[in-house]
């Protein structure tokens, strides 16, 4: 192509895009009246407008997107309400978890109010003989089927009847809101008191474990190479033990009980909130701030726990939240293989355990204990995914 040709197609291609920049005063005069403006004298002092909106910091604005979770602050008064219900509810009553009504034994349960709906009545249904209804006396509510059996030739005639159970114990004056076991101990102290149990392991084992995780996660992440290679290998040792094996191992030498058991946990379950710090540390110590800071004579304690450690507490503060239901698991799997807490002391493990034995007989046992660890590990969980959305930086200033 020749030079000539070259300048032409490049003065189209130039024409192609070139447009007349408006004038701003034109603009001005069109769009803004001249009442809008005011002269200002050259000895005039400018200022900025001053805010007229309170300024949100980082948890208040984590607290308002939290808020606006209806599912995350349903979960957070349910367990505020069995938190307050572990603490009080054995207070309530005026038996305590150990005390026995031999005679009460397996009764169900029983609930001022609700008795005269037929609800929590302290009946139960049977099928018996005709010829031994006189036997339950006045303890016979109702008689609600009669048929004829035949048994080896023989036509037996047969009645489903609805018993009241406190009657025929001799148990009228007594309520037992969750009923009673096998040895008439009161099921609504037992219940909230092993809730008690296993809230408060969940809670200290978990305490410990975020303290040893953030503390070994922080140096591994800061100083890296060597350092950080020698303790990674040390945790995915640790890790690959399985978890059933230690607790074997620590409750066959320590014994069963609340110390063991809070042992076990923090023996392995601070590597996940280890990994996460150590993680946060390798994406942070590099940041210009910190450079700064490390230039001007800043000692590694201060960098660590000053600089870069704050940038994590959102996500320590969700691990620790969601760890907490993985705890209450954990105890009520060992309670339940009778590797936990013991009798008479009760936990939610321990509950399941002695209820299954008589399930078919008497489900009121495995129900009230079931329904307890079922709601708190659902309520745990939607608190934390809340917690995690409020906490994410990347959702911050948008709604929910």
């Amino acid at each position: 192509m020749s030079k000539k040709s070259r300048e032409r197609v490049l003065k189209q291609a130039q024409a192609s895009f070139h447009y007349e920049t408006p004038n701003p005063e034109s603009v001005l005069k069109e769009k803004l009246p001249k009442k809008q403006f005011k002269m200002n004298q050259m000895d005039a002092y400018l200022y900025d407008k001053i805010f007229e909106t309170e300024p949100i910091g980082f948890f208040r604005d984590a607290w308002l997107r939290f808020r606006a979770n209806r599912a995350s602050l349903i979960a957070l008064i349910i367990i505020s309400l069995v938190v307050v219900l572990a603490i009080i509810g054995p207070m309530i009553r005026p038996y305590t978890f150990r005390t026995q009504h031999t005679e009460f034994g397996v009764l169900p349960p029983r609930i001022q109010g609700l008795e005269k709906l037929g609800i929590c009545d302290g009946t139960l249904v049977y099928n018996l003989q005709k010829s031994e209804l006189e036997d339950y006396g006045d303890s016979v509510v109702k008689i609600l089927d009669e048929y004829i059996w035949v048994y080896r030739g023989r036509e037996i005639e047969m009645v489903t009847v609805k018993i009241n159970m406190y009657i025929r114990r001799g148990a009228q004056d007594h309520y037992f809101w969750f009923g009673t076991d096998n040895i008439g101990r009161d099921m609504f102290v037992r219940v909230w008191r092993g809730a008690r149990i296993s809230l408060l392991i969940g809670l200290v084992s978990v305490i410990i474990n975020c303290f040893i995780g953030v503390v070994y996660g922080s140096i591994s992440g800061y100083y890296g190479g060597k350092v950080d290679m020698i303790m990674q290998r040390i945790t995915d040792t640790l890790g690959a033990i399985p978890f059933l094996v230690i607790s074997i191992l620590f409750i066959m030498v320590l014994g069963a009980g609340i110390q063991s058991f809070i042992l076990v946990l923090i023996l392995v379950n601070w590597i996940p909130m280890s990994r996460m710090i150590r993680a946060q540390f390798y994406r942070y110590k590099d940041y210009e701030y910190v450079m700064a800071s490390r230039i001007m004579g800043a000692k590694d304690r201060k960098l660590i726990f000053r600089h870069i450690l704050p940038n994590a507490i959102g996500p320590i503060i969700t691990q620790a939240t969601l760890a907490i239901p993985g705890a209450i698991f954990a105890e009520s799997f060992l309670s339940y293989l009778g590797l936990g807490i013991q009798a008479p002391e009760p936990s939610i493990g321990v509950l399941l355990a002695e209820g299954q034995k008589v399930l078919t007989s008497s489900p009121h046992l495995t129900l009230f204990p079931a329904m307890i660890v079922s709601i708190l590990m659902l309520a745990f969980n939607i608190f934390g995914n809340g917690l995690r959305d409020a906490f994410d930086p990347r959702l911050r200033g948008t709604e929910q």
